[in-house]
């Protein structure tokens, strides 16, 4: 970036803080770069590809010159590609209103830190991006009959027990599996799960919905590709439906890597996993 003044920096990080400003729910780095443009004027040179990259010199630019704002807690990027703005960034934007100001901060945090250097970051955080697109495209090219097998696999390496799964000519409804706590179902505690797959967010009314399939004794989980509504997720976030858990792909995502290991060969075939080592961030 040595061609790149501290001032224009400083000016492409506060058009991303401006564009991710009121969503606390955050934006994937792909929305962010694609909403850019639109914020502020970039220049020939900055939309021009580089490459060493195959990037826009823009997105390069902030790709490196965002990795100080994460040290510094100002900005938090996550292993999926999706960036939120922390309450010390909301605070540091309007502490620091000199955009120069602003981004030499995070320099000073970055550098006082001793962490490694911003282009083996950036590698690590596009791998990261890429990797995650290409895991959701495999989702959505699911059918929703390996979807149940996939969801059973997962329940039975959490030491749970499938009892039933729904046929494929079964009518899509309300339950797709059952599961047990006990080899046996001596307990008589059942798991009951739906998968939802290739259709719309999931909203509160088809939560509230699914709990009415629920008896005294059952916990529901809800297995959505398309996820679940703002005012659904908020409102199983307060505890109304305690007895219900819900699971998009990135969070199925997560325990199926949490427990690939306990998973068989065959179960992992229909999502394989192979980690690749980088030089880590932390010191």
């Amino acid at each position: 970036m040595s061609n790149v003044t501290i001032k224009r920096v400083g000016e492409l990080l506060r058009s991303v803080f401006e564009i991710l400003w009121n969503k606390p729910e955050g934006l994937t780095a792909r929305e962010v770069f694609s909403l850019l443009p639109k914020t502020i004027k970039l220049t020939e040179e900055e939309l021009r590809y580089s490459a060493a990259t195959n990037l826009p010199r823009y997105e390069r630019v902030v790709r490196l010159a965002t990795i100080p704002l994460v040290h510094a807690g100002w900005l938090t990027k996550t292993e999926k590609g999706r960036w939120y703005i922390t309450e010390d960034g909301y605070q540091a934007c309007k502490r620091f209103v000199n955009v120069q100001d602003f981004y030499k901060e995070a320099m000073r945090l970055f550098e006082q830190r001793r962490q490694p250097p911003p282009e083996s970051v950036m590698v690590l955080e596009i791998a990261q991006e890429s990797a995650w697109i290409q895991i959701e495209k495999h989702f959505q090219q699911l059918r929703h009959t390996k979807l149940q097998s996939m969801l059973a696999e997962l329940l039975r390496a959490m030491e749970y027990y499938p009892s039933w799964i729904a046929p494929p000519e079964k009518d899509r409804g309300h339950i797709d599996l059952i599961a047990f706590v006990d080899p046996i179902g001596a307990k008589g505690r059942r798991i009951i799960a739906q998968v939802k797959h290739k259709g719309q967010a999931v909203t509160l009314e088809g939560v509230r919905s699914f709990s009415l399939t629920l008896g005294s004794n059952d916990y529901g989980l809800v297995f959505s590709t398309g996820g679940f509504t703002n005012e659904a997720m908020r409102v199983m976030a307060s505890g109304a439906f305690e007895k219900i858990t819900a699971l998009d792909t990135s969070a199925f995502f997560d325990l199926w890597k949490q427990y690939y290991s306990k998973l068989n060969q065959d179960a992992r075939h229909l999502l394989p996993l192979k980690s690749i080592y980088f030089l880590s961030r932390d010191p």
